[in-house]
C-alpha cells in the first residue's frame, strides 16, 4: 500500500497549508510540461488528491484507504476512472494559479486573477558618510532598467486611442487550457501574454517599444536618506523599481552602508567621541574645548581628579531620530607626557613623597 505522506515528504499530523505547500513543490519539479517524471508527477497528484481532501484524509488515516468511488481493499490496485469521478464525473479541475500564486513562470507564466501585476523589484547598494547618516542627504543615482516607455505612454501603441481586440485571448484577457490525462481533466487558466490581460492589443505597435510598453534605459533616481540611519539598514522606495505592461512597476531597495568617522561613532542615538587630558588637568580639574558632529565649538568641564576612560556627558548633542535626541560621549583619554624637564621631575618627586 503506498504511503501518501511519504510520498509528499510530510508528517502525518502535517496542516492543510503544509500538504499544499509540498505538492506546489513537488508539482513544479515533476510535471511532464516542465520535462519532469510523468509517473511520479501522477503519483503526487494521487497522493494530493487524497490528503488535501478532509473526508478522504480522514478516511484514509483510519482504514488506509478511501471509499468514494472504490470497492478495492486498498491503494495497490488504484481506479484512476473512479479517482476522477471524485473530482466531478470523469473531469477534475486543479486551481493552478492559486496551487502555483507564488511561481509566476510555471505553466506559462500565469497571473492568478485578482492579482495586480507588478514589475521586478531591483536592489543597489549605496555608500554615504558617518556625517550624512547622522543628519540625512539626499543622493541621486543611475540606474539602467526597464521603464515605461515615453514615446506611448506605457500602453505599446502607436495611436494611444486605436486598440482592437487581442486574436490570443478574442478579448477575454485569459487564456483556457485543457489536457486530458489518465488522472483525469486538467483545465488551467492564465494571463494572456499578448494583451497582458486587457483583452485588447494596439492596432499599430508603438515603434520606440515594439509594442512591449516598456524599454531599457538609464533612468536617474533620487534617494532620500532619513537623519539616524545605521549601518545595514535598507530604504524602499515604492514604484522606483522595473515597469511592466498593463500592472504596476517594482520597487527599488537601498542598501545603505555607513563610512566609519576618524573621530566620532555611534552607540544607539549616542555620539562617542575621545578626548586626551594632561594629568595635572585630570587631577586639579580644567575647561577643554570639543568640536561637535557640527563644527560647533563647546566648552566642556573637566572635573577634579577625573581617571582615564571616564566618560563625560554632553546632552542633547547626539543623534535625533524619531522623535529622540542623544547625547555626545566624551570618553577621557588620559594623556602621557613623552619627557620631562628637571623642574618637572623634581616636582614629581616631591609629589610622590606626600604619597600622591
Amino acid at each position: 500500500m503506498k504511503d501518501y505522506y511519504e510520498i509528499l515528504g510530510v508528517s502525518r499530523d502535517a496542516s492543510e497549508a503544509d500538504i499544499k505547500k509540498a505538492f506546489r513543490k513537488l508539482a513544479q519539479k515533476y510535471h511532464p510540461d516542465k520535462g519532469g517524471d510523468e509517473a511520479k508527477f501522477k503519483e503526487i497528484s494521487e497522493a494530493y488528491a487524497v490528503l488535501g481532501d478532509k473526508k478522504k484524509r480522514a478516511e484514509y488515516d483510519t482504514y488506509g484507504q478511501t471509499f468514494a468511488g472504490s470497492s478495492s481493499g486498498g491503494f495497490s490496485g488504484f481506479d484512476f476512472s473512479n479517482f476522477a469521478q471524485g473530482f466531478g464525473g470523469g473531469a477534475f479541475e486543479f486551481d493552478l494559479e492559486d496551487l502555483f500564486g507564488g511561481f509566476e513562470d510555471f505553466f506559462g507564466g500565469t497571473q492568478r486573477a485578482g492579482r495586480v501585476k507588478r514589475g521586478r523589484d531591483i536592489s543597489v547598494d549605496l555608500e554615504i558618510s558617518f556625517k550624512e547618516s547622522v543628519f540625512g542627504t539626499t543622493k541621486t543615482i543611475v540606474l539602467q532598467k526597464q521603464k515605461k516607455c515615453e514615446a506611448c505612454g506605457g500602453v505599446g501603441a502607436e495611436d494611444k486611442d486605436k486598440f482592437k481586440t487581442c486574436p490570443a485571448c478574442n478579448g477575454k484577457g485569459k487564456i483556457h487550457e485543457t489536457k486530458r490525462t489518465i488522472l483525469g481533466t486538467f483545465t488551467t487558466v492564465a494571463t494572456c501574454k499578448q494583451c497582458s490581460g486587457t483583452g485588447k492589443v494596439p492596432e499599430k505597435p508603438c515603434k520606440t517599444c515594439g509594442g512591449e510598453g516598456v524599454v531599457v534605459g538609464r533612468e536617474e533616481v533620487e534617494i532620500k536618506i532619513p537623519a539616524g540611519i545605521e549601518d545595514g539598514e535598507v530604504v524602499r522606495l515604492a514604484g522606483l523599481g522595473e515597469a511592466t505592461k498593463g500592472g504596476e512597476p517594482g520597487d527599488l531597495y537601498v542598501k545603505v552602508h555607513v563610512s566609519p568617522d576618524p573621530v566620532f561613532s555611534r552607540e544607539g542615538l549616542n555620539l562617542k567621541m575621545t578626548l586626551p587630558v594632561k594629568i595635572t588637568d585630570a587631577l586639579l580639574g580644567a575647561q577643554y574645548k570639543v568640536v561637535d558632529l557640527e563644527g560647533n565649538v563647546i566648552k566642556l568641564k573637566i572635573p577634579q581628579f577625573t581617571k582615564d576612560g571616564d566618560i563625560l556627558r554632553l546632552k542633547g548633542k547626539g543623534i535625533k531620530a524619531g522623535g529622540r535626541t542623544g547625547d555626545l560621549l566624551v570618553e577621557v583619554q588620559m594623556e602621557m607626557p613623552k619627557k620631562l624637564s628637571r623642574k618637572a621631575k623634581k616636582l614629581l618627586e616631591e609629589l610622590k613623597e606626600e604619597g600622591v
